[in-house]
């Protein structure tokens, strides 16, 4: 395990109860082969002790801001600067707040707004705080600012409550950051295509026919492949999902401007079809309201299969071209189904019946088939959708590399 050779990582840890897996985490950085540097909060010498700290990273422990010894090197410039990756386990309620707000009361949170390196965050906290609204829209806020979130995970807590807020486990801490370091620079010429969401064919000025999809699993797909350092474009069908400006946003309506919009970015090295798109259309679209009445009767007529046509495509055929199944029942009949009929290379399936993974929430669990070899099939259990995009794409990296 030296996939992160030579690779500087400063960590802070905040003052909350799984403080003490940060040892964990620290054993598994070095084991990895990475530099450490650690800031302590005040609070968080409370769970874990400097000594214990230096013992495991084998370097420098900080934790004073106006420390003579540390200050007359400008650390908090210098630890900034030094770091490839700055990793903040666990990630209190109150550091989140701080980080929204800009804080630098300390030398933790000065650090941080000094410091122009990729930035993760390891959220834990009772479940009650991780759902307020303070907490989310501080994170949103984050977001916006790159920052990068590992977790939390769903389970058992501390204080005896169960729900979401639990820290993610060290090993699943050190896989994010590995495949963000060692990746970013492989897959830097890669060309990623994603396209998201619903479409809304129009009957008239003012009514449409559309899905339920919400976008998230594309959209969080697209962010994990820029992670990975592809060159990423999302073709977004209407979504409130808001995407950092990095990834190359192309926002259509009707699965007609979709497909131009796919047929415009060709050639690509990897093509992934999570966008909901309209079976049918309205064969003669009403250019005025139509008036309110005891019945209506609408032609419809089939629209392109935007799938079917990348997956068929003799000329600009992606390397890789994977389609997603949402489906109601049959799952994986359903699924080999339309893996065969379109010529993709994996078909992801996800039953789209159970609310608790439905279109709206933010977990998933799905079941990967490939082409390939047909009667593998890979289940991804329950997780966050974040989480389920991030399995997908090691998959993909590890398919084209």
């Amino acid at each position: 395990m030296k996939n992160l050779k030579d690779k500087k990582i400063l960590m802070i840890i905040c003052g909350g109860i799984a403080a003490y897996k940060s040892l964990e985490t620290i054993r598994i950085l070095k084991k990895s082969g990475c530099e450490i540097k650690t800031i302590l909060t005040k609070s968080s010498k409370e769970f874990v002790t400097p000594l214990s700290i230096a013992s495991l990273s084998k370097g420098k422990v900080y934790d004073d801001l106006f420390s003579i010894e540390n200050e007359s090197e400008m650390d908090h410039i210098a630890l900034s600067r030094w770091a490839d990756v700055i990793l903040v386990e666990p990630a209190t309620a109150n550091t989140i707040s701080k980080l929204a707000k800009g804080s630098s009361e300390d030398l933790a949170s000065t650090v941080i707004l000094a410091s122009n390196k990729p930035i993760f965050l390891v959220p834990a906290m009772n479940v009650r705080m991780w759902e307020h609204p303070s907490t989310k829209e501080n994170l949103k806020i984050l977001k916006e600012f790159s920052y990068k979130i590992i977790g939390p995970e769903i389970g058992e807590m501390a204080c005896g409550e169960y729900g979401e807020g639990k820290m993610s486990e060290p090993i699943d801490i050190y896989k994010r950051i590995c495949n963000f370091l060692s990746n970013k620079t492989k897959n830097k010429k890669i060309k990623a295509l994603v396209t998201a969401g619903p479409t809304n064919e129009y009957i008239d000025p003012v009514r449409y026919i559309t899905n339920k999809s919400s976008g998230k699993q594309g959209y969080e797909i697209a962010k994990s492949l820029f992670n990975r350092g592809f060159d990423t474009t999302l073709i977004s069908g209407p979504t409130n999902i808001e995407i950092t400006e990095h990834i190359k946003l192309i926002q259509v309506e009707t699965a007609e401007e979709m497909f131009k919009a796919t047929q415009q970015n060709l050639p690509t090295d990897v093509a992934i079809f999570a966008a909901a798109v309209s079976d049918f259309k309205v064969k003669k679209k009403h250019k005025k309201k139509i008036p309110k009445q005891e019945s209506l009767v609408i032609d419809l007529e089939k629209n392109i299969d935007i799938l079917n046509y990348v997956s068929n495509h003799n000329s600009m055929r992606p390397k890789l071209v994977i389609g997603f199944a949402a489906e109601t029942s049959n799952l994986d009949k359903n699924a080999i189904s339309k893996l065969k009929n379109k010529n993709c290379d994996w078909m992801v399936a996800n039953d789209v019946s159970k609310k608790n993974i439905g279109f709206e929430s933010d977990y998933n669990e799905v079941t990967i088939h490939y082409k390939n070899t047909p009667n593998k099939k890979e289940k991804l259990s329950l997780k966050k959708k974040s989480e389920i995009s991030e399995e997908i794409v090691d998959r993909i990296v590890n398919q084209i590399n």
